[in-house]
């Protein structure tokens, strides 16, 4: 399609572990992600997602498989196409305590890619940052300011802002909200949405919390231990989820009506996720699967549609 901004081809990630064991994060997914689009991306822990953005972000190097960027294979760019590239892709971290410098004030760590790119300088500089601030709801007073005087909330758009410096068109949000206070988790998706709207952004937003998911999100990816089990819109993944891993992921979301919750199924998983170091054969959820059948154990599904823009990896189908 020609407004695909993002597409990746069969991307795998494995480490290897030392003495002949590798522990395959990501083990051949396939998704395409349109320009201005949220495309949300869920599932457990350690199922992958983050290792999945943090491999297209370019942070770690893809064992296998293709990252397209408006077109071109990002894994064969070099030199000053691979900087320019990474003009355009930023990323948001998990932990806004971690993830910025405390020997850095403000001012720094948001033109620290200004810097890089050469972008701007001296009073230009100082303006960026203070335009940068007020696009996320902070002071150009803070600018002087370090990291540990500020809150989570506060810090985490400290992050955006150093994410936006450089005028990205993609930006990796991997958990952003999931290590703040529940009243600042929506002020700052709030501000994702508003961000997006004003400057046209495209997001891959991973997350684990599906309620803010389906809020925030035009398509859905379900991933679980390395593998991609369903793509469909937010809307249609809420109303008729196919996959039985995404039916039970969907049956946990707490339901604030007694009443409704009383009338909803619960699906209770039986069993531990299996090692990503030595997953199952066949189809990874099969262990887990309410519904397995002899061939889960001996072929992965492939990934096809069953709906008009719903995409199931699984025998059911």
């Amino acid at each position: 399609m020609s407004d695909t901004l993002l597409e990746v081809r069969n991307l795998k990630k494995h480490f290897h572990l030392g003495g002949g064991s590798v522990l395959k994060a990501v083990d051949g997914i396939n998704f395409a992600i349109h320009k201005g689009e949220t495309f949300g991306l869920v599932g457990e822990s350690g199922c992958g997602k983050s290792t999945a953005g943090r491999t297209i972000i370019g942070l770690y190097n893809s064992t296998d498989g293709d990252i397209l960027f408006d077109g071109k294979n990002v894994n064969r760019l070099k030199g000053k196409e691979a900087k320019e590239y990474t003009r355009k892709m930023q990323m948001v971290f998990q932990d806004p305590y971690a993830s910025l410098n405390p020997r850095m004030t403000v001012e720094n760590i948001i033109a620290e890619g200004l810097d890089i790119h050469n972008l701007a300088s001296g009073k230009a500089r100082r303006e960026r940052v203070y335009e940068l601030l007020d696009a996320v709801g902070l002071n150009k007073e803070h600018a002087s300011r370090f990291p540990h005087e500020f809150s989570g909330g506060q810090r985490q758009r400290i992050g955006i802002a150093r994410a936006l410096a450089i005028e990205p068109q993609f930006i990796v949000a991997d958990e952003p909200i999931s290590a703040l206070d529940v009243s600042v988790q929506a002020q700052v998706v709030n501000l994702f949405a508003k961000l997006q709207k004003e400057r046209g952004l495209t997001y891959l937003f991973i997350a684990h919390d599906l309620a803010m998911v389906k809020h925030i999100s035009d398509r859905i990816g379900v991933m679980y231990l390395g593998k991609m089990m369903e793509v469909t819109t937010s809307h249609m993944l809420y109303a008729k989820p196919l996959h039985p891993y995404s039916q039970s992921l969907l049956s946990a979301i707490p339901v604030p009506d007694p009443k409704e919750a009383g009338k909803r199924e619960r699906i209770v998983l039986q069993g531990e996720v299996p090692s990503p170091v030595n997953p199952p054969s066949g189809c990874p959820f099969r262990t887990r699967c309410p519904h397995a059948m002899e061939v889960c154990s001996q072929k992965m599904p492939d990934m096809q549609e069953v709906e008009p823009g719903h995409f199931v990896a699984c025998h059911l189908y």
